[in-house]
């Protein structure tokens, strides 16, 4: 079991910057492969990005590849999702989450039922 907290969401106006951190319990985080996904008001939650246990590999939905980087850092238990040219469009709750195994498919790593555990959810609003 892995207990997952987010943090570093706020309001900020397009063209800013923010870093959401997730903190992750227990003593194996490195081998959970790791997502971000966002709900906007009135949409489907939505995949984001994801990376791999080590690191090595990430993958991005194409609404913000090139503006969003996700990150982990396997001694601090931490992931992170650094999202740069914030559009008012970004604006949603964001959640992080946690898989146990590594996906073998895409539908496993970008889909909401493909994660084992989540996070609390933080806000993030983009004025224009």
């Amino acid at each position: 079991q892995v207990q997952l907290v987010e943090s570093g969401g706020g309001l900020v106006q397009a063209g800013g910057s923010l870093r959401l951190s997730c903190a992750a319990s227990g003593r194996t985080f490195s081998s959970y492969y790791m997502g971000w996904f966002r709900q906007a008001p009135g949409k489907e939650r939505e995949f984001v990005a994801a990376i791999r246990g080590n690191g090595g590999s990430t993958y991005y939905a194409d609404s913000v590849k090139g503006r969003f980087t996700i990150s982990r850092d396997n001694a601090k238990n931490t992931a992170y999702l650094q999202m740069n040219s914030l559009k008012p469009e970004d604006t949603a709750v964001y959640w992080c989450a946690a898989r146990r195994s590594r996906p073998i498919s895409t539908i496993q790593a970008t889909g909401v039922n493909g994660y084992d555990y989540w996070g609390q959810g933080t806000q993030v609003t983009v004025s224009s």
